[in-house]
């Protein structure tokens, strides 16, 4: 096996550009008349199940209804449809969420006994725990995990013509990053023709180019090693200062970035009436996790591409995924003041590999502390693990995207389907994107001792 230091191959890289101003006007999500092509077409993939097809569904389910009930969940946006070319069309994932949020509000405690025995919340419960006793006082990264990965990228077959150039993106981890280090690319499919993001871009991707042939799929796949560490910041030894409001990381980081990271009246409300009077950071972060916590549960999301404004989209509804949850946090410290930025790539602890979004805040003498909303407060007496992810994160993450909506490299000369976040990647030939429906994905996660 081949190992390719990450430091060589960016001294080899071609004379790119790493941005341009076309491609900050393809990151948006559309305009004109091929925009609302697309936002049809993507929404009808999100919303393809008929009433029939999901009243089936809640009756395999065996959850019992009436029409009145039925009505009372998709008013809440328990239930999710909509009226689509004049039929009521439901999201993919309808039922499965109206569980989820059911549970959160209507059983509670059951929904909290059965989590807190879960073996993936034991496992991370163990392992945060692990972190804060190693960490103590430093605050310095610890538990370092060493990690090989295997990532492959399938086109379906036809999905261009035969003899077509396919462009394809695939996710690498930074390191630009202290919880991240030792990044070694093993191999990869087009060792001939392959290009390597540089580390400071907002999206850490490799590219490369292959030749679809009829019938068959057009595969991408690349394999590679990193160490990373989980960090603790335990609140009652930090020094927070007065921030520097004329910084250029205070005035980045506390401004609004459109559409999802906006201070909508929503935000502002909901914002004012937790915070309150007060004035102390870390004590309104710590307060507005609690909120997210009590409030908003964990829900499948439609894909962001089809959402105008997430954070307004998520407090509608009341629920979120990680990445809805990040943004509507992040919405409303920016607000307060407080300067936080994204950050995302994957989750991959043993067994429960996935994509995962999260941020870091900036504390003033402090530096940027990870904060993960989405996995809410631990089951434990003990405050500092019950608090974790208030200002720690675990040593099972890759870190591919420092922000949202920066350029890809070289430059995508299509609309993106995903916008704003990279963890799948992104494909496209000639004759347009290649949607996420025309392509496959997997993620093989081996554990080095």
């Amino acid at each position: 096996m081949r190992y390719y230091p990450v430091a060589l191959i960016l001294i080899l890289l071609l004379s790119t550009e790493c941005g341009s101003e076309s491609q900050k006007n393809n990151n948006s999500i559309l305009s004109g008349a091929d925009s609302l092509r697309e936002m049809e077409y993507r929404t009808s993939l999100e919303f393809s199940l008929t009433e029939a097809e999901v009243d089936s569904v809640l009756s395999a389910r065996n959850i019992a209804f009436s029409p009145s009930d039925k009505k009372e969940w998709e008013d809440k946006g328990w239930l999710e449809y909509r009226i689509i070319n004049g039929t009521k069309m439901y999201f993919n994932r309808a039922v499965s969420n109206l569980l989820l949020v059911k549970s959160f509000h209507l059983n509670r405690g059951e929904r909290d006994s059965a989590q807190a025995n879960d073996s993936r919340i034991l496992f991370r419960k163990s392992h945060t725990a692990s972190v804060v006793s190693t960490a103590g006082a430093s605050s310095s990264p610890v538990l370092p995990v060493n990690i090989e990965v295997t990532y492959t990228i399938s086109v379906k077959p036809d999905a261009v013509p035969p003899g077509e150039i396919i462009r394809c993106w695939l996710p690498f981890p930074k390191e630009n990053n202290q919880r991240h280090s030792d990044v070694y690319l093993l191999g990869i499919s087009n060792e001939d023709n392959f290009l390597l993001a540089p580390d400071s871009a907002t999206h850490r991707s490799i590219y490369m180019e292959e030749k679809a042939r009829k019938g068959e799929p057009t595969v991408f796949k690349i394999a590679f090693s990193y160490t990373s560490y989980g960090q603790y910041f335990d609140p009652a030894l930090l020094t927070i200062l007065p921030y520097n409001k004329s910084s250029d990381i205070y005035k980045r980081y506390t401004k609004e970035e459109p559409p999802h990271i906006n201070f909508n009246e929503g935000v502002r409300k909901i914002a004012d009436s937790i915070a309150g009077n007060e004035t102390d950071p870390c004590k309104i972060l710590k307060k507005f996790y609690y909120w997210f916590s009590n409030n908003i549960p964990w829900a499948a999301a439609l894909e962001y591409s089809i959402i105008p404004d997430i954070p307004a989209y998520t407090l509608k509804n009341m629920r979120g995924d990680c990445g809805m949850q990040t943004f509507l946090l992040m919405s409303m410290l920016r607000y307060k003041g407080i300067p936080v930025k994204w950050q995302s790539g994957w989750m991959v602890p043993p067994g429960a590999e996935n994509l995962h979004d999260w941020c870091e805040v900036w504390f003033e003498g402090v530096g940027w502390v990870p904060v993960d909303i989405s996995y809410g407060l631990q089951y434990s007496a003990d405050t500092r693990l019950k608090e974790f992810y208030i200002t720690g994160i675990d040593a099972y993450r890759m870190i591919v995207n420092d922000g949202i909506s920066g350029d890809l490299f070289p430059p995508k000369k299509f609309i993106r389907s995903e916008p704003f976040d990279f963890q799948r990647g992104e494909v496209e030939w000639a004759g347009g994107n290649l949607y996420f429906d025309k392509w496959d994905y997997e993620i093989k996660i081996r554990y080095i001792q």
